[in-house]
């Protein structure tokens, strides 16, 4: 008979871990003030100590707060649920793009800031998608999506040489509406959206861009955009903090 698994991080880790699900899940709803430390030890069977330091791994996460003379409380920002097929579409006439809209429809301010844009060679699983040989170069356009002026994402997208050089698209400027609106504008209409959705820890380019507070896991979306006939006219890597944000989606039945 096989042996049993055995979770063999440290108490305060492992603690700290099934307080996050309550918070992650809502069960500790935002601005909750959470059981005093006399009942966490009783219900975990942990020291003080111990019990604080998982307390400190969760504030240092941003998922707590210490309130002098009243306690600690769940964060007033509840986990967000973004539900990217909304960001699909072009932007209608005049509009930002939805990014910012859609920020607005959650009263929150949106934006983005541009890292890089620029032709360059795209790592392979790419190349496969776009056609390219190896040594085949894309046009990258990097930017962090901003919500309340926080960084709330990292956005590596890249797009098929001859159809973006000399375009706004291989421009270090916004471009008015975002890249669906321009697509479409080009006669590159969005039409198809695949996700590959992992969770991973970030590397160091993520953690300083995102600004992250601690060690936490990052949600890593592989996206696919195809037009007519499949083309596939835009593939990107979006990467979001994981104890910000979770990811929606709603699927028709047929």
């Amino acid at each position: 008979m096989a042996k049993a698994h055995e979770d063999k991080r440290p108490v305060a880790e492992r603690i700290a871990a099934n307080l996050r699900e309550l918070i992650m899940s809502g069960e500790w709803e935002p601005g909750w003030k959470i059981p005093k430390t006399d009942a966490l030890i009783e219900e975990h069977g942990a020291s003080n100590v111990t019990i604080q330091r998982a307390l400190n791994i969760l504030k240092a996460e941003g998922l707590l707060e210490g309130k002098a003379g009243s306690g600690v409380f769940v964060r007033e920002r509840a986990p967000q649920t973004i539900q990217p097929a909304s960001f699909m579409a072009p932007s209608d006439p005049g509009q930002p793009y939805r990014w910012v809209t859609e920020a607005t429809k959650r009263s929150q301010r949106g934006g983005n800031r541009i890292v890089e844009v620029g032709e360059t060679i795209p790592p392979k699983r790419v190349r496969a998608i776009l056609g390219l040989p190896d040594r085949g170069t894309a046009v990258l356009r990097s930017r962090i999506g901003i919500l309340d002026d926080e960084p709330a994402e990292l956005v590596d997208s890249f797009y098929p040489a001859d159809l973006a050089v000399g375009t706004r698209l291989a421009d270090r400027r916004k471009i008015p509406g975002g890249s669906p609106t321009l697509l479409a504008e080009m006669g590159y209409p969005p039409r198809e959206q695949e996700d590959e959705i992992s969770a991973r820890p970030a590397t160091t380019h993520e953690f300083v861009h995102l600004e992250l507070p601690a060690d936490i896991p990052v949600i890593e979306v592989f996206r696919v955009v195809y037009s007519d006939d499949r083309r596939p006219i835009e593939v990107t890597t979006l990467v979001k903090p994981a104890h910000l944000f979770k990811m929606g989606y709603h699927l028709p039945v047929h």
